[in-house]
């Protein structure tokens, strides 16, 4: 293995969870990019996003990623789930990484919803339906990827899946 492992997917999907198990078992750092972000603003994402703007966080983003892939060292990255919005941020994971998208279904991901809103800014005042709007639309800017993973079944399975490919 050569390149990061990146992980993508939308917001909820299990990154965080699926990338630390990951990296504990191939004994290689983890980096979740919004935890960076945080630390370099030493605020929650919904605060940078109340003081900031998305597009300010969306920069911070692009910044952190370029850092975190110019470094050649073996890691698990987890992206935010709105990372790959940003092409230059698709191109640069794609370079430096083996990107695997967590493809989970909108049954399984609404069973999140309560727990996701408080910490998720583009969910917060949202209807359902708006929300199922977002989930669907995001889908389509996941289409750039190495390998896609059902994550239906919870994040031991899912790891489990990642690595039987690495």
């Amino acid at each position: 293995m050569h390149k990061k492992i990146i992980l993508t997917g939308f917001m909820g999907s299990g990154k965080t969870t699926v990338g630390q198990i990951i990296a504990k078992e191939l004994k290689v750092p983890f980096i979740d990019v919004d935890e960076e972000i945080e630390k370099w603003y030493d605020l929650k994402t919904t605060e940078i996003f109340k003081h900031y703007g998305e597009q300010e966080f969306r920069r911070t983003e692009l910044d952190q990623v370029k850092r975190i892939c110019s470094n050649k060292e073996i890691q698990v990255v987890s992206l935010g789930g709105g990372a790959f919005l940003q092409e230059e941020i698709r191109n640069t994971c794609m370079e430096n990484g083996t990107v695997f998208y967590l493809s989970v279904s909108w049954d399984v991901w609404k069973q999140r919803l309560d727990s996701l809103v408080p910490s998720r800014p583009l969910l917060q005042g949202k209807t359902e339906k708006e929300i199922h709007r977002i989930f669907t639309d995001r889908q389509k800017i996941y289409n750039t990827f190495h390998f896609k993973i059902e994550a239906d079944n919870g994040a031991e399975q899912t790891a489990k899946e990642i690595l039987q490919e690495v």
